[in-house]
């Protein structure tokens, strides 16, 4: 694991950012989170992470804290959770759904249906690295930082006139945790450090210094540093006993001084300087394997950590981050108000409107990704890679009806592809267990995954059936394997994701039903994640043909319609690699007939009596309901079946909902609804949601909204919001999911001007844009795939090989879906779409060019 680890970070150094052929891009702003004092609770210790280990640093003088995650560290063992009961009683429980008994349906699937086994296993913490330094409470003029340029933590401050210095890392390079500590005067650093847990009957030893037989008998006569190991297992949950053996590894470096190890307590006294190192391994070989060895893992970490200085690790770290981070930038005006700490900076914003905090905001959503989703590694989980509890909030699992695949929003936008690996793998792991789950649970072939996933790649149905009770969350995952192939044309990744998107489409063809109201192809037993309808008087959740399945099953079975035709027409990949298009088989193009018919049978999207978009297949939304989850305008994001010019009825009714949902919520609710009034083209609301969202919560235990740390706050801490917010600030400048490329279609009245640069618009087309006064200054379109280039824009644009718009986009990657005809309830009153006057223009581009426009 560690050797693939090291690879990856190897290939990564040397292409990384090859697969657009960018340049980084430089920004003369600062971005970082700054304090005053040190951190008095998780929420306010600063994140660090390469991806695979995490750390939260609280930045304590006397004693800091250093809260430790590796990315393995899960209870349980190999597993799946599919209830062989379910075969049996899902069709009863359907036949209660269609007979109206809605409440007694979903307590039958509580108890006949739901995993019985578990319900997927928690993610957990390692511990802690604590550094005690005597006489350190004494100190003046503190000062914490989070560097979001170079991915580090600082803390300085002074005791006796003695200026102090600890710069944190963890290394993408060198995979371990670093505190390098400094004074301005010599012999002044002295210290005791060592490794604590939170695990039951994990075992504490000391290795002195010295040359180990192993390494004598290959020749290996350089001496081995003084070394604390802590070992331990992961928990017992559920009843599955846990099977994770994990081991971390502590020792140090100094220049001057003495350095010892006893006890489990690494001892430095009276050096110059010194630097701290912790590794973290586990047995940990993929879902299926654990039987890694963590001491050689965490041993072969250390010793190449440890080889070099501390000056040489952190250059190779910063420039390994900075390949990812510098790919894309945001700048929305000075840094105004950079003498306030980052916590106040949030608390006073609905006041100050301080845009540079706005542009931290979305930099620190990208840093987040970068530093917990890396090639070869677990994708972000439901707080990241950051976690203190054993037994976090809802395991801090993947929850797949939303949060998962919020996640990674802002991956392909911001530039930050390849990080979607993790994603990716996770999605064909779960096609292997979720086929097995399928033919238990329901009989059918395919594969399905349910509304959670941990590391095992558990895919029966957990927790009870008002939330547990819905199949789509494969469905979901295959709409980010065909956004990846709209964003960057790789007919390559395309075909190698084929048989996942086919074998979901083919699951749900064999499990849906014609519901006895109207004859349309249902998913039955399922539910509109989390929220009660009044089909049953506000107690129950399980319904059928609810309308994100239905969105969600379009877009499946069109990718996949989409998918044979363009695998069986292409001949070449990306990369110009030959790819015979004879692999698609005739019962491929016959499955794909058979779903183009299929698709006409189900429900079209509807608009209700008080003019929403309706979330059920019944007329049941409550104007009143403020849920948090907005599932039923998937349609409109992530998804691109609702637009103002295609469906402007549907258009109108998604934003009657929207209004009637309320702004405040959780804080993930509220990212994603900045990117909904985005695609609803109104900026001024959108920034009204992310001045909800830099809503600053300390302690507050029903308060959406931005924790210290600028973690977003569900609350307790979900990264989720983080992610979605990131995406919509994006959604605001820029949308390419309409056919055209649209610049600036939700500014906001307050950000007059800016530049963003970097972008990634679908078909492989990176955008520089400035703006002034509101109107498109400059835009620079760099063209990797080649192809028609459409733009749409509120002010005319002028530069060579620029025309009017025809007839339809000729870019095969911004084909639109035709939806079916909505039905309107007679009772509604839509309300007209009016769309402000822009200028659609084309232009054609070639692969690997750069073109320059301006504003006129």
């Amino acid at each position: 694991m560690n050797r693939k680890r090291f690879i990856n970070c190897l290939l990564v150094l040397l292409s990384a950012g090859c697969l657009r052929a960018q340049a980084p891009h430089t920004s003369a702003q600062e971005y970082k989170l700054w304090y005053d004092r040190p951190a008095q609770v998780w929420t306010e210790a600063l994140p660090l992470g390469n991806g695979r280990l995490g750390a939260m640093v609280y930045g304590t003088p006397a004693t800091e804290q250093i809260q430790l995650n590796e990315e393995t560290i899960w209870a349980g063992r190999p597993n799946n959770n599919a209830n062989p009961n379910a075969l049996e009683y899902i069709p009863r429980v359907r036949h209660l759904v269609f007979s109206g008994k809605y409440l007694e349906a979903q307590t039958l699937a509580t108890e006949k249906v739901m995993a019985k086994t578990n319900s997927g296993m928690p993610y957990q913490s390692f511990g802690d690295l604590r550094i005690a330094f005597p006489g350190h409470t004494r100190y003046t003029n503190y000062y914490r930082e989070l560097s979001l340029d170079s991915a580090r933590t600082l803390v300085r401050y002074e005791v006796d006139g003695v200026q102090y210095r600890r710069e944190t890392i963890t290394s993408f390079t060198d995979q371990v945790v670093m505190v390098h500590l400094t004074a301005n005067r010599p012999g002044r650093i002295t210290f005791n450090a060592q490794l604590t847990s939170p695990h039951q009957d994990v075992v504490i030893t000391s290795e002195a210094a010295g040359i180990t037989p192993e390494a004598a008998n290959i020749g290996n006569t350089s001496p081995l540093l003084p070394c604390v190991t802590l070992s331990g297992v992961s928990s017992l949950h559920e009843g599955l006993k846990g099977k994770v053996e994990f081991q971390g590894r502590l020792t140090a470096r100094n220049t001057g001084g003495r350095m010892s190890c006893a006890d489990g307590v690494l001892s430095v006294e009276g050096a110059d300087e010194a630097t701290v190192y912790v590794s973290i391994a586990t047995n940990f070989n993929n879902y299926q394997d654990i039987t890694g060895n963590p001491s050689e893992r965490a041993k072969d970490y250390l010793a190449t950590a440890t080889a070099h200085s501390f000056a040489e690790a952190r250059k190779s770290h910063t420039d390994f981050y900075r390949r990812y981070l510098t790919r894309a930038s945001l700048d929305l005006g000075d840094n105004r108000y950079e003498h306030v700490t980052t916590d106040k900076r949030v608390e006073n914003f609905k006041q100050t409107n301080d845009a540079h905090l706005v542009a931290t905001y979305f930099q620190f959503g990208r840093y987040l990704l970068i530093c917990s989703s890396q090639p070869g590694g677990q994708p972000a989980n439901l707080q990241g890679i950051w976690n203190d509890k054993l037994f976090p909030s809802w395991d801090s699992k993947y929850t797949c009806n939303i949060n998962l695949e919020m996640n990674y929003w802002p991956s392909e936008v911001t530039n930050l592809s390849e990080l979607n690996e993790p994603l990716f793998r996770l999605i064909r792991e779960v096609s292997e267990t979720g086929s097995e789950t399928a033919r238990i649970m329901y009989g059918a072939n395919g594969w399905v995954l349910h509304h959670n996933t941990d590391i095992w790649r558990i895919t029966g149905a957990v927790d009870k059936a008002p939330s547990g009770l819905w199949p789509g969350g494969g469905a979901w995952l295959c709409r980010h394997l065909w956004e990846r192939y709209l964003y960057t044309g790789d007919t390559g990744f395309l075909r190698s994701v084929y048989p996942i998107l086919r074998e979901s489409g083919r699951f749900f063809d064999e499990i849906m039903v014609k519901e006895p109201a109207h004859n349309w192809l249902v998913v039955c037993p399922s539910n509109s994640p989390e929220n009660v309808h009044s089909g049953s008087n506000g107690k129950s959740t399980t319904a059928a043909g609810c309308t994100l399945d239905n969105q969600l099953i379009f877009d499946l079975w069109t990718a996949i319609i989409s998918a044979t035709e363009i695998l069986g027409t292409e001949t070449t990949g990306m990369s110009g690699t030959g790819m015979p298009g004879t692999e698609v088989s005739a019962t491929d193009r016959e499955f794909a007939a058979r779903l183009s018919r299929r698709l006409s049978e189900m429900p079209p999207m509807q608009v209700g009596r008080w003019g929403q978009l309706q979330e059920w297949m019944h007329d049941w939304d409550d104007p009143n309901d403020v849920h948090r989850h907005v599932s039923h305008l998937y349609g409109l994001f992530p998804s691109n079946q609702i637009s103002p010019y295609r469906t402007p009825g549907l258009f109108d009714a998604a934003r009657t909902s929207l209004i009637h949902r309320g702004d405040p919520s959780t804080g993930w609710s509220m990212g994603w609804k900045v990117c909904l009034w985005a695609r609803l083209l109104d900026g001024d609301h959108a920034y009204k949601l992310i001045t909800d969202q830099l809503t600053l919560v300390r302690n507050e235990k029903k308060k959406g909204g931005t924790y210290p740390n600028l973690f977003d706050a569900h609350p307790p801490f979900q990264i989720d919001g983080n992610f979605g917010c990131t995406a919509g600030i994006i959604e605001m400048l820029m949308q390419s999911h309409d056919g055209f490329i649209y610049l600036l279609p939700a500014l906001p009245t307050l950000w007059r001007e800016g530049t963003v640069r970097g972008i990634i618009a679908r078909g492989g087309f990176e955008l520089d844009l400035s703006w002034k006064n509101g109107k498109v200054e400059r835009l620079v379109v760099k063209s990797h795939k080649g192809g028609n280039c459409r733009l749409r824009s509120l002010t005319p644009l002028h530069g060579k090989g620029l025309k009017r718009a025809r007839g339809e986009n000729p870019n095969p990657l911004y084909a639109v879906p035709a939806i079916a005809r909505p039905l309107v309830s007679p009772e509604a009153r839509l309300n007209e779409v009016k769309i402000a006057d822009t200028y659609l223009y084309d232009l054609p581009t070639k692969a690997g060019e750069e073109y320059i426009l301006t504003g006129k």
